[in-house]
């Protein structure tokens, strides 16, 4: 009898290839196969196994090769991309196949990504006779040997990364009988002992623990008392001890099933390091391997590594930024989504999907425990609780006793003017004075600015030329120390003109303040201050941000000047003093959210200062000091700013309470971009249901022209869910036939952060 297989591939047509199969072994769903497509090969994912086609059989091609080394893929993650790709308006292949480490995805190179693992274990006799045997000074050797003693098994590879020679080595040392040489999947063996030991590490060790407030108590017991599906919202203020929680629930799920894997996420990758320290250092008597990280950051093979590790289930702990929640685990037992507020969390290129809602959808379809925290939940999550979808946990002190949340100052820059204070370089005369003082005592002082470079505007007074990026309708931002003007958003780069090009002007001169800028200014502003820079320009070498944050750690700094990437999820145990600068040009975006994005990153930044048990303050530079924000922000007061905004979104007509969706278009120019959405727009009003859909008019995108590609969008909205996803399935067809000339690409993203 003929087998036929229905193939995924990473394609934009929404549809199924159908395949002949004549190979071994049997093919199964979620097995990886290598088919010629077109004039190339291409590596797709079975999804049915058929005794029949709807494809004349002389036009059905053979499937080329099976990777029948790797264990299928599961139905839950099948239904999980399946979901995805249907949510969000995509074909399977499309979700499917990028899940996927690239590796697999390439099937040259499946041989040597799953052969066999070797792995070395030091035996009895090893252990009581290497340390006399090394010589004192070898330091690589004596590296080896303590990873050998460390763990149950070292992995090959990793024992090449600790010593040049590890290979010859290792081979002496099993003949001597120190080291076994084993071959294969280890994972079965070290779990059948993962039962006792983790038994004995987590529980006999928990005097040792911080000690749990009644609050957190109840949280852990709230999610280990859990049965089936269940979504939890951990609400709590800064330095409230989240992180404790999620490490209580998860050392209770790791004791109580020894096959359990968790899924952690965080929404940056620079959070990652501490979380892992944390977790190697809580969970140190899990096997090799049981933990491991994903995100875009690691090398290709050790993100294939750990993906396979997840796959297998050896892996029981998976620390990952959002593109792990799409990863293969089979025993997935519990969720975890930190700082769930973060528009990190939602992808802005190719699959537009949100990591925190697709967690709460593979949370419920497998009948687990969800958990997401925050101290300023999206109003999306915080509506869910509200209306008993979620249930809420609260923390509403921080988790060290002599700590308290941090005191808030305004400072009116208004004011400041009409009084005559000096301010250097933006720099309020308040702030450096209480940067002094901090200096004094020995704190360390934070600095919030969420703008990089050293000014966003290079331009000439004599004739009003500012400098601007020849393929974007952007300025370009100055940074000084490279001496260069770069767009932020194509990547463009030139060299800093000596005179204005229009005019000859010499006296060009930067507007407005970056990173860099402040960070040269406050190096004058306060004397003898350790100033550090953390934002994406200083921290672009792999490895560069940890090692910058443990400068900070370790008291090597006095003040810290950063982007976003320090206003969240850092516990800076000496900040006492955070100072905030240009914060209120988010207060007139034409984004509905930027209220939301704004207090949720300056509460997050506040919530630097004062971890310790030192007094804290934060203080914000602001011409709007009488703002309801501002004050909301002074008392710390989430849940009022958060009911008082859903009052407005209702009043409003706008998420949560409708639903959205845009159309963006790209084009060789504008005139084209909107005529395919002119288009788009007419086709869409003959449609079932259209009716019920509010089409906005066509609109350029606040940036029009990035790369020389011009952008613009259409929004749709609905107050149905259903509706909405029906009317966008329904629109597909026309949407792939419409030729407009000019038009390069377009898509469709569902539940849009950025309008």
């Amino acid at each position: 009898m003929s087998l036929f297989v229905r193939v995924a591939l990473d394609h934009p047509l929404p549809t199924l290839f159908d395949y002949r199969y004549d190979l071994a072994p049997t093919p199964l769903p979620g097995m990886l196969v290598r088919i010629p497509f077109g004039r190339r090969d291409a590596v797709g994912m079975i999804c049915e196994v058929t005794d029949r086609s709807d494809v004349p059989l002389d036009k059905l091609r053979d499937v080329a090769a099976i990777c029948s080394t790797l264990a299928p893929l599961a139905a839950e993650w099948r239904a999980l991309t399946l979901f995805a790709a249907e949510y969000y308006q995509r074909g399977l292949g499309e979700v499917a196949l990028p899940a996927l480490p690239q590796v697999l995805r390439d099937a040259s190179r499946w041989a040597k990504l799953l052969a066999p693992e070797e792995r070395y274990r030091l035996m009895p006799e090893g252990r009581a006779s290497l340390p006399d045997a090394l010589p004192a000074r070898a330091t690589a050797l004596r590296r080896l040997a303590e990873a050998l003693a460390a763990s149950p098994t070292l992995p090959a590879a990793d024992a090449r990364a600790l010593h040049p020679k590890a290979r010859a080595t290792l081979d002496e040392w099993q003949m001597r009988g120190w080291v076994s040489l084993e071959t294969g999947d280890v994972a079965e063996q070290d779990i059948a002992l993962a039962p006792q030991i983790e038994k004995a590490a987590l529980h006999a060790s928990d005097a040792l623990l911080p000690q749990l407030s009644a609050e957190q108590a109840d949280a852990v017991d709230a999610i280990r008392g859990a049965q089936g599906f269940a979504a939890f919202l951990l609400h709590g203020v800064t330095g409230s001890g989240k992180t404790e929680v999620y490490l209580h629930a998860l050392a209770d799920l790791l004791s109580a099933r020894p096959d359990a894997q968790a899924l952690v996420l965080v929404p940056e990758i620079n959070l990652t390091p501490q979380f892992e320290a944390a977790f190697r250092t809580r969970f140190a008597a899990l096997p090799e391997g049981a933990i491991v990280t994903m995100h875009s950051g690691l090398a290709e093979g050790e993100r294939a590594r750990n993906w396979l590790a997840a796959h297998t289930g050896r892996a029981r702990l998976v620390l990952g930024t959002r593109l792990a929640i799409l990863a293969s685990l089979p025993k997935l037992s519990l969720i975890v989504v930190d700082e769930e507020h973060d528009p990190a969390y939602k992808q802005q290129e190719g699959l537009r999907y949100s990591a925190r809602d697709l967690a709460v959808y593979r949370a419920k379809e497998l009948g687990i425990a969800v958990v997401l925290g925050s101290a300023t939940p999206s109003l999306e999550s915080w509506w869910q609780a509200e209306q008993g979808r979620y249930t809420k946990l609260t923390l509403t002190r921080r988790a060290v006793a002599t700590a308290v949340l941090p005191s808030v100052r305004l400072i009116d820059l208004e004011e400041e003017r009409q009084r005559g204070r000096a301010s250097v370089e933006g720099l309020s005369g308040p702030l450096i004075a209480a940067m002094k003082t901090r200096l004094e005592r020995g704190e360390q002082s934070l600095v919030f600015l969420n703008r990089r470079g050293y000014a966003p505007i290079l331009s000439c007074d004599a004739c009003g030329w500012v400098a601007g990026c020849p393929r974007c309708s952007a300025y370009v931002v100055l940074h000084k120390p490279e001496r260069a003007l770069r767009c932020h958003h194509c990547g463009w780069e030139s060299r800093i003109p000596k005179s204005c090009p229009d005019c000859g002007n010499v006296d060009i001169a930067p507007m407005g303040r970056g990173t860099q800028r402040v960070e040269e200014t406050l190096a004058t502003a306060v004397p003898g201050a350790r100033v550090l820079r953390i934002d994406a320009d200083s921290t672009r070498r792999k490895g560069s941000a940890q090692a910058l944050f443990s400068d900070v750690h370790a008291g090597e700094v006095d003040i810290l000047v950063g982007t976003q990437m320090i206003a969240k999820g850092h516990d800076f145990q000496r900040v006492t003093l955070v100072g905030v600068l240009n914060a209120d040009t988010a207060l007139f975006s034409h984004d509905f959210r930027a209220s939301e994005r704004l207090f949720a990153q300056l509460m997050q930044v506040s919530g630097r200062a004062g971890r310790a048990g030192l007094p804290g303050e934060v203080m914000i530079q602001t011409r709007y000091a009488r703002h309801a924000l501002y004050h909301a922000l002074a008392r710390h007061d989430y849940v009022g700013f958060a009911n008082s905004t859903l009052a407005e979104r209702r009043d409003a007509h706008l998420p949560p309470f409708v639903y959205q969706a845009m159309l963006r278009a790209e084009g060789r120019t504008l005139e084209a971009a909107l005529d395919f959405l002119g288009a788009a727009a007419a086709e869409f009003t003959g449609l079932a249901g259209a009716e019920r859909v509010t089409v906005y008019d066509a609109v350029p995108l606040t940036i029009v022209k990035v790369f020389n590609v011009h952008r613009a969008q259409l929004l749709l909205e609905c107050a149905s869910r259903a509706v909405l996803q029906n009317a966008l399935r329904a629109w597909q067809p026309a949407l792939r036939s419409l030729k407009v000339k000019g038009v390069i690409r377009w898509n469709v993203e569902v539940d849009p952060l950025d309008i």
